[in-house]
């Protein structure tokens, strides 16, 4: 979807296409050998990015761009937020012409995770802002999860092991540098709800 299913994908959204297409965002293309591709996060390791030659871009701002296709909706989920899953499948189900979900979808093998570690590791990707739940009506934002009490992003980082090496000393201003940019994305998005409903 990020990379060589894009073109297709923007297409049918600037269409209008009457469909619903679901993203399963797992950082990588977990089904071919775990490669870097512009969904993996900012110092994640893959086949293609290993060791020392971690990720060392930001990855693409999927959402963003689909919003600035003016489709209908648009919104992100989390296994861990089920009520909140469903209830945006359902409204997604009632509306016409092109909607997209994104799913925040940890990958075991891909994320150097244990299977049982998935469910927190999402809950924690939202608690923490790497992954924040919202909706896109034709490019009038609205939030659906506000943290009370935010975890810094190391978090959700420390449990996956394609993150180990950024815990080392040498590595330690890499995740101050991903603590900001989540941080500003965070802020971006409260800007852009605000500007979504103001007279």
């Amino acid at each position: 979807t990020f990379d060589i299913g894009f073109q297709s994908l923007s297409g049918a959204a600037s269409r209008g296409e009457n469909l619903l297409y679901v993203v399963n965002n797992n950082g990588a293309y977990m089904n071919t050998g775990i490669q870097s591709s512009t969904a993996t996060p900012y110092g994640a390791v893959t086949t293609t990015n290993q060791k020392e030659d971690f990720k060392k871009i930001w990855p693409k701002d999927l959402m963003g761009i689909i919003a600035a296709h003016n489709i209908p909706y648009a919104a992100t989920a989390s296994l861990a937020f089920i009520e909140d899953l469903r209830a945006k499948f359902k409204k997604a189900k009632e509306t016409e012409g092109f909607r997209l979900i994104m799913i925040d979808g940890p990958c075991p093998p891909g994320h150097k995770t244990e299977p049982a570690q998935s469910i927190s590791i999402g809950r924690a990707a939202v608690e923490s802002n790497l992954f924040p739940l919202f909706e896109i009506e034709h490019l009038n934002y609205r939030i659906n999860y506000f943290p009370k009490e935010k975890l810094p992003v190391d978090a959700c980082m420390k449990p996956q092991g394609r993150f180990r090496h950024l815990f080392k000393e040498e590595n330690k201003q890499i995740l101050t540098d991903i603590q900001a940019h989540t941080d500003k994305t965070w802020k971006r998005l409260l800007t852009l709800e605000k500007m979504s409903f103001e007279d």
